[in-house]
Formats: structure tokens, C-alpha cells, sequence
């Protein structure tokens, strides 16, 4: 055997409200593709973040290369050769692509060099970015993918991505695929975190499998299957989806040939778009990250005041002037894809998060009733499973994929009569990807029109009643789930949709 490239032995992190790391132990071999499964909360981000010498453990040891080493901060973890795609993405938004990445690459390269290389990057393994770009007008998608390049220029010898494929579409996803399949060929080692089952059971050689902030058992992915790694995650399958056909009701959302210039001039203009969500049924919209979804998620949020008020009507009154504060009066509520900048405040509390689209807990006078919103954010913790320290704890405190459940939670539990939401499992685990579209299907049955933005197909296939494709700021027309297919989607992705024939 050669000598391991990392051993971790009995690392154990400590915070206030919760233990996330209790005596862990790993090793990654040269070359080896080693995934760390586990539901939300298990520790698996905090592990990584050990090894990049972002948070320091408080007991344990760590060697590579058979040496000891005490990791004190990124750089030093760069300096070995370690390199990682945190999940929550961390760039800086008023800067470029470019001087996003030649911040982390040291003075002896230059702003121009750096540029070259993130081209030359991105043609060669399929990753489209443009370096040129100022980071706020990226959606989450070229966010990833811009952490991912950036990651691929350091050459490391251990690269640890966590959660890289959750924005990513199925094209983007195989050709990442290969080219850490190349990687580990090389002798670079991987630690990869995905909720993605199937994804583990494809890539990776060997899995070690974290509960509660403890390994729990490892085993050979390629001889499990995904109900027996399931099993082992979160000790049972996922609940199989009821999905119940209904007759669609009134009409709750209509949106009439909406025309925007983009925002900015990397940004996308809407060409045309026209959209009908009604009560009772699901609507999904599928497409590659960067066609117009975040302009359009914009515009049908409130955030973006251009659009002519007739353009948009929410249950029945002409909204497209309307702020969300006065949509949400309407009864839309919506769940944007940044979870914390835009879905959260990182310090504020979660019962104070929860006041960013609630107001029950507000008087007539405007005194807060503190105990009700302790009440109220305790209802949805316990509701959605989020494991966090209670009401109070931070919203940065969490779990991406348990903040995750409490925002789209804060928005379902509200009853809205419209919701809109991008992205709704985007690095949650199996269990709480289950509860969430079981959750959505619920308020479908009850009566509400969902709306859901996602670049997850098999989530759109397993929940939406209809399905539109938008590339290059234009939506397809709708198609109902049974004629929808991978193949067929694929294609509309690159633009290519008959005008007729389908059902619209």
C-alpha cells in the first residue's frame, strides 16, 4: 500500500449548540475518489472545512503524505495542495470572475495571465464562464461553476468539492464528471460530497458514511445500491411521492409576452414571455443556469420594478408595478435560490429570518411579540426537521441543506395561494429532498399554484404537472409530464422547440 495522501484520526469540533465532528477518522488514498455521505447536519462540511484549514478542530490529528501537519488556514491548505468548492459559494460579489479567482492565486501571476487561464479552463472542460463578469449578475449556477475553475487552476493534489453538481444541469454534470475521472487518474485525490446517490455510485471508489457528527460505517459505492445507501445515510428509504391528478383551478398567475432589456450587459433579456400557472397544478421550468430565470424569478418576485403593469397579474389583478411586500398581500410567496444574502440574513436569528416575509408576529401598534415568534419558528423547525440550536440560533449557524428547509418551510407554512420558488432541494439530503416536493405536492393539493424554477430534471419530472423550458431569455411552451422526456428536454434547452402541436 502507499502511504495515504490524508489521515485524519478522532478530529473533534465543538460549537455552543451542537458537537459537529466527534472523533472522526479518514483516510484518502492517492488517486481515490472517496465520497462522505450524510443527511443534513452529520458534519460532513464542517470535516472539510478542518481539512482546508478554515475551521480549526479542538482535538485530533492530521497527516499527509504520512507526515503530521497543523493546518492552520487556506493558504497553508493551498500551499500543500489542497483546494475546495465550499457549497456556499465564497466570492466576492462587486468583483470580476477573474479577480475573484486572482485573489486566491498569489502576486505571481497577473490579472491578464489569469484571465487566459480561466478561458482556457473553462473551453476545455466544458464550463462556461465569462471572466469578465462582475460575480453579483451570476446566477448559483455560474457561481459553481466559476468556484469550480477557479478550484481546477491550483492543479491540487487533494480537491474537495462539496455539493458541486446541486445548480449544475445533467450535461454539465457528465462533463465535470470526466474530467475528475481524469483528475484521479492523475493521482490527484477527491473528497466529494453530493446528496446525489447515483452520482456517488458513478464516481467514487470508496464512501464513509457520517451520522450525527460520527462515522457510522464505509463501504464500496459501486456494490451498493441507492435504497441500501439510503438506508445507511438516514436508517430508511425515502417516502415514495403521492402524486394525485387534479383538475387545475382558477387562474393564479399569468404573465402576457414580458419583454425586459437585461439589467446589465452580461445579463439576459426576456424575449416574450408568456406563462399560466393555475390553482391546484404544478409548473416546472427546466434549462440550463444563465437563460433568463434569474431575470425572470426577478421580475415575478417584485424585485425588479421595470415590468409594465399588465405584463404580470397575480390572481386576477395586474401586478407587474407591485412591490413584494404588496404581492405578498396578493398571497404570492417566493423562495429565491441564494439561501443566505437574499432567502436569509447569515446573523440574524432564525424567528427574526422569519419576520424578512412574515408579519403575524407584529402588532397593530408595531410592537413585536417576541413569544410568538419564538413560537412560530419553532412550529417550522419541528415541521421540516431543521436541526438547529432552536429559534434563535443564526441563520449562518446551519447547515446549508437545513437552512434550506426552513426557508422554503417559513414560505409553504404561510399558505400561500402562489408560490414561486427556484432551486427548493438545492443540498438538502434524500430524506429532506423527499419531504420538501411531498410538501409542494400538499399545497398543489390544497389548492395552491406552484410554481418551480429548478435545473434538477428529475425533480421536475417527479413533481410538475407541466413543464416549459427557457433558454436564451425564451420559454417554450408547456408540456405536459407525461409526454416530457430527458431527451426531449435536452433539446429544448439549446432553444430548439416546435411552435405547434404542443399543448400550451
Amino acid at each position: 500500500m502507499s502511504t495515504p495522501r490524508l489521515e485524519l484520526e478522532r478530529i473533534t469540533k465543538r460549537y455552543p449548540a451542537v458537537v459537529a465532528n466527534s472523533e472522526v477518522s479518514l483516510v484518502v488514498q492517492p488517486g481515490e475518489t472517496h465520497a462522505v455521505l450524510g443527511e443534513n447536519g452529520a458534519g460532513k462540511s464542517t470535516l472539510m472545512k478542518v481539512i482546508y484549514g478554515a475551521v480549526k478542530p479542538d482535538a485530533g490529528s492530521v497527516r499527509w503524505d504520512g507526515r503530521p501537519v497543523a493546518i492552520r488556514n487556506p493558504h497553508e491548505a493551498r500551499a500543500l495542495g489542497i483546494s475546495m468548492v465550499f457549497q456556499h459559494f465564497s466570492l466576492f460579489d462587486t468583483l470580476t470572475v477573474a479577480e475573484n479567482v486572482w485573489l486566491g492565486l498569489g502576486k505571481t501571476v497577473s490579472l491578464a495571465q489569469v484571465t487566459r487561464d480561466i478561458e482556457a479552463k473553462a473551453a476545455e472542460y466544458g464550463l462556461e464562464v465569462n471572466p469578465s463578469r462582475h460575480v453579483h449578475t451570476l446566477s448559483v449556477g455560474e457561481m459553481q461553476r466559476v468556484e469550480i475553475i477557479r478550484a481546477l487552476l491550483t492543479n491540487p493534489r487533494l480537491l474537495i468539492l462539496d455539493e458541486p453538481t446541486s445548480v449544475l444541469t445533467p450535461q454539465a454534470v457528465d462533463k465535470l464528471f470526466a474530467v475528475l475521472k481524469q483528475l484521479a487518474a492523475q493521482g490527484c485525490s477527491i473528497l466529494y460530497i453530493s446528496h446525489k446517490l447515483h452520482e456517488i455510485r458513478e464516481l467514487c471508489t470508496r464512501c464513509t458514511v457520517m451520522r450525527g457528527g460520527r462515522v457510522t460505517g464505509d463501504c464500496d459505492p459501486r456494490r451498493e445500491t441507492n435504497a441500501s445507501l439510503s438506508r445507511m445515510m438516514i436508517g430508511a428509504e425515502p417516502p415514495a411521492l403521492a402524486h394525485h391528478d387534479r383538475k387545475p383551478g382558477e387562474l393564479a398567475l399569468r404573465v402576457a409576452d414580458l419583454r425586459l432589456p437585461a439589467l446589465d450587459q452580461f445579463g439576459v433579456a426576456l424575449e416574450g414571455v408568456s406563462l399560466e400557472v393555475r390553482a391546484g397544478e404544478v409548473v416546472g421550468i427546466a434549462g440550463v443556469s444563465g437563460n433568463g430565470q434569474q431575470e425572470l424569478l426577478l421580475a415575478l418576485s417584485g424585485e425588479d420594478r421595470r415590468t409594465p403593469p399588465a405584463a404580470i397579474e397575480v390572481l386576477g389583478r395586474a401586478a407587474g408595478a407591485m412591490g413584494p411586500a404588496q404581492r405578498r398581500r396578493l398571497g404570492l410567496h417566493f423562495v429565491p435560490e441564494e439561501r443566505l444574502g437574499r432567502g436569509a440574513v447569515p446573523t440574524l436569528s432564525l424567528a427574526h429570518n422569519l419576520m424578512l416575509t412574515r408579519t403575524e408576529s407584529i402588532g397593530r401598534s408595531g410592537w413585536i411579540d417576541v413569544g410568538a415568534l419564538g413560537r412560530q419558528a419553532q412550529g417550522i423547525i419541528e415541521r421540516f426537521k431543521v436541526r438547529a440550536g432552536g429559534p434563535q440560533a443564526p441563520a449562518q449557524s446551519l447547515s446549508g441543506g437545513n437552512l434550506q428547509k426552513f426557508i422554503v418551510g417559513r414560505e409553504i407554512d404561510a399558505r400561500p395561494r402562489l408560490l414561486v420558488v427556484a432551486q427548493p432541494t438545492w443540498g438538502v439530503d434524500v430524506g429532506a429532498a423527499a419531504q420538501i416536493r411531498a410538501e409542494l405536492l400538499a399545497l398543489r393539493d390544497a389548492g395552491c399554484a406552484v410554481l418551480v424554477v429548478s435545473e434538477e430534471l428529475e425533480e421536475l419530472f417527479d413533481i410538475s404537472d407541466r413543464l416549459h423550458v427557457m433558454a436564451k431569455g425564451r420559454l417554450s411552451p408547456s408540456l405536459p409530464r407525461a409526454q416530457a422526456t430527458v431527451s426531449r428536454i435536452g433539446e429544448w434547452m439549446s432553444g430548439l422547440w416546435e411552435p405547434e402541436g404542443v399543448h400550451a
